[in-house]
């Protein structure tokens, strides 16, 4: 697989804000960079695939594809969440095709070789012939399931694919720092808490538009009408994270000025603040006094993403008619955002477009997303 992306094209863009161009239309729409952008940036880091609240209970499991990799979330029976690759170790048959609970092993369905919750083989059929269930060549021991890197933070659940990244813990102990406070128990808001949005564009694309306030007044009048965008401030970590933050929080209110509980013991930052950051490469979150989100982006291929967003509020139970109202009002709120990345995917097929400039006041969020996958891409080409 090629690896050569032009040095001339990483440097520019890892110039500082005032002079960086950003990543040019091969980034976005040439299969080829697509490629190697899926080793470099995705499969090598830590990139987000579900949420823990996907398998709320022991022996759920959940098969998910990512990048094309067949992979199956289970809740074990020690109640950790754990990722597999979904395919039996015997002829490389999809195991689980639909969400299920487990209630014995997992089952191939071609031949039922069986494997427990934890990822071992623990049953081989006629392996050795009609009723001879085992084999001296089969060592079921060598014969589990192979499990994907993971870690759960902030109720997600990130793999690191190829195995290499530097711990999640080392990797994100800035943002992990930061949001400290709400290391506490958080819980999904249920079915009425979650949606998906596809949508016609680089996973790139939304990630930098996430990034940046920049664009409140014109594309969500409604928010910037009580969180200006000169309520809003900057967060720009090179080589971690970054986002936006801003200073006017409106909590949500139901009947009888019906609000959601709050998060216990946070700071006076968050009486009327609220932070949006991107955990690179792929997970977008949010953070307020009463509730949280967790958006991941799933890049389908080179033009097409799906974003699975769910909700997170600090009780168990929370009055269902203002959940319901606070997806719609997120789900509002990102729909906005779609024929902003659909418009720049087009865009993209400008010839000579040379990924444009930032705004030194405005664009730090975005330069330094940009930032880091040129790191990761030259990190790459290095090896």
């Amino acid at each position: 697989m090629a690896k050569d992306i032009p040095a001339q094209t990483l440097q520019a863009v890892r110039q500082p804000v005032e002079t960086a161009n950003g990543l040019p239309n091969a980034h976005y729409i040439d299969p080829e960079t697509f490629e190697i952008e899926k080793h470099a940036v995705l499969l090598a880091n830590w990139a987000g695939l579900a949420v823990a609240a996907d398998v709320p209970e022991i022996g759920d499991a959940k098969p998910v594809t990512f990048l094309g990799i067949p992979l199956l979330l289970v809740r074990d029976r020690n109640n950790q969440v754990r990722v597999f690759q979904n395919i039996c170790r015997h002829r490389g048959m999809i195991l689980v095709a639909e969400p299920r609970k487990i209630e014995g092993a997992i089952r191939c369905p071609y031949h039922s070789w069986c494997y427990s919750t934890e990822g071992r083989l623990v049953s081989t059929p006629h392996v050795g012939g009609p009723g001879h269930n085992t084999h001296e060549s089969i060592d079921k021991s060598l014969l589990g399931l192979v499990e994907v890197r993971s870690h759960i933070w902030f109720n997600t659940v990130f793999i690191n694919v190829d195995g290499n990244a530097a711990p999640f813990e080392e990797v994100h102990a800035d943002l992990i720092a930061r949001w400290s406070e709400f290391d506490q128990p958080m819980y999904h808001g249920g079915f009425d808490s979650s949606f998906t949005l596809s949508v016609n564009t680089n996973w790139k694309l939304a990630v930098e538009n996430y990034c940046e306030s920049y664009h409140l007044p014109w594309v969500h009048p409604g928010l910037n009408s009580y969180s200006r965008l000169e309520d809003h401030y900057n967060i720009t970590e090179m080589g971690k994270f970054s986002g936006q933050g801003t200073l006017v929080y409106r909590q949500l209110k139901g009947m009888d000025d019906m609000t959601f509980p709050d998060f216990p013991d946070l700071g006076p930052k968050w009486e009327e603040g609220g932070e949006y950051i991107t955990v690179y490469p792929n997970v977008l979150l949010g953070v307020q006094r009463d509730h949280a989100f967790v958006i991941v982006l799933e890049p389908k291929d080179l033009d097409h993403t799906d974003e699975h967003v769910h909700l997170f509020y600090a009780a168990p139970k929370t009055d269902e008619a203002l959940r319901q109202k606070n997806a719609t009002q997120w789900k509002s709120v990102f729909e906005e955002d779609i024929f902003v990345v659909e418009g720049m995917q087009k865009g993209r097929h400008a010839p000579g477009f040379d990924g444009g400039r930032f705004s030194p006041a405005m664009d730090g969020p975005t330069h330094c997303f940009h930032d880091w996958v040129a790191r990761a891409l030259e990190r790459y080409a290095g090896h």
